[in-house]
C-alpha cells in the first residue's frame, strides 16, 4: 500500500485504505541469485557486493508472511498495540495494530499514527501452470479477496517523535511519546483505536482532526531524549531518559496523572540511549549510554547504578533488550556488534556471546517473546538479522561458499528496506516481525522463526 500523504489523508472520505503484498520483483530482498550460466549463488550482506547490473530478488519460499506499507513522512520508532485477537495465533488471515510517530522535515507535519493492518496471508499459495481460464478466473477473485488493508488514524503532533512506547493502564492504551520538543508526553490512544476499527467511527474522527492533546507531559528533562519505558510488572509506572544523561522514573497517580522525582538518576557521563525495565522485577531496570556502559539501577536504591559493565562496547550503546525468561540482556551498538550479557556474571564486563554480522550500527535489538533463545536485530546498513543462541556448530559440508563464514546461530537475513530504526515482534502472533525504516514498514515471518 502507499497511503496519502498524511498532510492530504484526513480529507480523504475514510481513514481505510490498501495495503501492498510481496509480489514485485523489485523487492530487494535477501534469497538465491543465479549467475549468467544459470549456476545458484549466494549473496551474503557485508561479505560481497553487488555488481553493476545485478539486483536481488525476493526468494518468496523463504518467507510464510510479507507486506508492506507507508506513511508519508517515515517513522523513526513505533510499538505493537496489544489486541482482543487472542494469544499465539497463527491462522490467516492475521491483523494487527500499531501505534508510530512521524518524523517529517516540517515540524508542523507530524502525526501520531494508530495503524490496523488486517486481512494479512501469506505467501505460500502458488498458481498450477495446468489451471483452465476458469480457473484463473476464480484465483483472480479469490487474489482480490486476499488483498490487504490498512486503517491509518493519525492526530497532528508539533514536532518530530524520537520514540514511541504503548501499554496499557486499567481501560486506558497509553502512548509515551519523546518527541524533538524535548518533552515526554503521554497519550489516550483510545479514540483512535475506535477509527481503526469503525469506518463511521473513522469519518467523525477525520472531520474533527485537531492537534493530539496529551493527558500529561513533562519537560523537566530540559533536554531532548530517546529513551523511555514503561514497567510490565506495575501498570503505568515508567521511566525516561535524555542526551544529558539523566533518567526520570514515573509513578502513576489517582486521576491519570504521574509524579516525577526530580532528583535523576545520573551515573551515566554521556546521553542514555534505551532503557528497559526488568520483567521480573518491578523496582529494577536497566540502561545503556554513548559512555559505552551498560547499567542496573534499582529505584528503592539511592540514585546510583548497582550493576554496570564499564566499556560495554568499543563505540556508543544505542539499544538493549531484556530477555523476558533467562538472566540475559542483549546490546547493540555504533561497532556494529550484538552482545549479550548474563547478569549473573555482569560485574565480569565480558559478555557470554558476541556477533559481528553487521557492517554498520545496530538500531534495535529485541528478544522474541515466544522463544527465549531467539532475537532480532537491525542496523544501518539496511539488514534485519535473526538469531537462535540455541542452534550449535555443524559440519560444513555441502554449504555454499559464502555460508562458510556465517556463524550458525545466525537464521535468516532480510533486507529490501532503507535505514532500518526498529523493530519489534508481534507479543500475540508467533515469528511475526514488524520494522520500520526512512522506506516504510515491512511485516514478516520468515520460514526460519
Amino acid at each position: 500500500m502507499s497511503a496519502a500523504d498524511e498532510d492530504t489523508l484526513p480529507q480523504e472520505d475514510d481513514g481505510f485504505e490498501e495495503m501492498e503484498s510481496s509480489g514485485s520483483d523489485e523487492d530487494d530482498m535477501e534469497g538465491d541469485g543465479q549467475t549468467g550460466d544459470g549456476e545458484e549463488k549466494v549473496y551474503v550482506p557485508g561479505l560481497q557486493a553487488l555488481q553493476p547490473g545485478e539486483e536481488l530478488e525476493m526468494d518468496r519460499s523463504a518467507y510464510r508472511m510479507y507486506h508492506e506499507c507507508q506513511t508519508g513522512a517515515p517513522c523513526l520508532s513505533f510499538d505493537v498495540v496489544r489486541d482482543g485477537e487472542g494469544e499465539g495465533r497463527e491462522q490467516f488471515p492475521l491483523s494487527l495494530v500499531l501505534c508510530a510517530g512521524t518524523q517529517a522535515d516540517s515540524a508542523l507535519s507530524n502525526r501520531l499514527i494508530v495503524m490496523r493492518m488486517h486481512n494479512l496471508h501469506g505467501t505460500d499459495k502458488e498458481k498450477d501452470e495446468n489451471e483452465s481460464s476458469d480457473e484463473e478466473s476464480d484465483e483472480d477473485e479469490e487474489d482480490e479477496d486476499n488483498k490487504p488493508q490498512l486503517e491509518l488514524a493519525m492526530m497532528p503532533h508539533y514536532g518530530g517523535i524520537n520514540r514511541v512506547r504503548v501499554s496499557q493502564r486499567g481501560e486506558q492504551a497509553l502512548a509515551a511519546v519523546w518527541s524533538e520538543k524535548g518533552q515526554v508526553e503521554i497519550f489516550d490512544l483510545r479514540p483512535q483505536l475506535e477509527a481503526v476499527h469503525s469506518s463511521s467511527v473513522m469519518s467523525a474522527f477525520i472531520k474533527q482532526q485537531k492537534e493530539a492533546t496529551p493527558l500529561f507531559s513533562f519537560a523537566g528533562h530540559m533536554s531532548e531524549g530517546f529513551a523511555v519505558d514503561w514497567s510490565p510488572k506495575v501498570p503505568g509506572r515508567l521511566v525516561s531518559g535524555d542526551c544529558k544523561k539523566n533518567i526520570h522514573v514515573w509513578e502513576p497517580q489517582e486521576g491519570g496523572t504521574w509524579k516525577i522525582d526530580q532528583r535523576p538518576f545520573s551515573s551515566h557521563s554521556k546521553s542514555v540511549e534505551d532503557l528497559q525495565w526488568s520483567p521480573t522485577e518491578a523496582t529494577v531496570f536497566a540502561s545503556c549510554s554513548v559512555d559505552q556502559s551498560i547499567r542496573i539501577w534499582d529505584i528503592r536504591a539511592p540514585p546510583n547504578s548497582m550493576l554496570s559493565a564499564n566499556e560495554a562496547h568499543s563505540s556508543d550503546i544505542n539499544v538493549i533488550s531484556w530477555n523476558r525468561t533467562e538472566p540475559f540482556i542483549l546490546s547493540g551498538g555504533d561497532d556494529g556488534l550484538l552482545k549479550v550479557w548474563d547478569l549473573r556474571q555482569f560485574q565480569s564486563g565480558r559478555p557470554v556471546a558476541s556477533f559481528k554480522q553487521h557492517s554498520a550500527p545496530v538500531t534495535s535489538v529485541q528478544w522474541s517473546p515466544a522463544d527465549s533463545s531467539v532475537f532480532a536485530a537491525a542496523g544501518a546498513d539496511d539488514v534485519v538479522s535473526q538469531w537462535d543462541l540455541s542452534v550449535e556448530s555443524c559440519e560444513e559440508g555441502g554449504q555454499a561458499e559464502g555460508l562458510k563464514q556465517l556463524p550458525p546461530q545466525l537464521l535468516f537475513l532480510h533486507q529490501g528496506q532503507k535505514e532500518v530504526k526498529e523493530i519489534h515482534w508481534h507479543p500475540q502472533i508467533p515469528g511475526v516481525l514488524i520494522s520500520t525504516a526512512l522506506s516504510g514498514f515491512n511485516i514478516f515471518r520468515t520460514i526460519s522463526v
